[in-house]
């Protein structure tokens, strides 16, 4: 269950950096902004929940 979670968490910080990188369509080019803070905030908050995970699993096996 756990490792499922942490590849979850890893998809998420990829399609983050997906919307970072999104090419400037035409058809979208008012909406980059957009795209550009909801990625740097899914990267941030999907990492963060990444390393509470792994820390609360590293601690737990003590």
């Amino acid at each position: 269950m756990m490792n499922s979670l942490a590849f979850l968490y890893l998809a998420c910080i990829l399609a983050g950096l997906a919307l970072v990188n999104l090419p400037g369509i035409p058809l979208i080019s008012s909406l980059t902004s957009i795209f550009d803070i909801i990625g740097v905030l899914a990267m941030i908050v999907f990492a963060l929940a990444l390393l509470y995970h792994g820390l609360r699993a590293l601690l737990n096996k003590s």
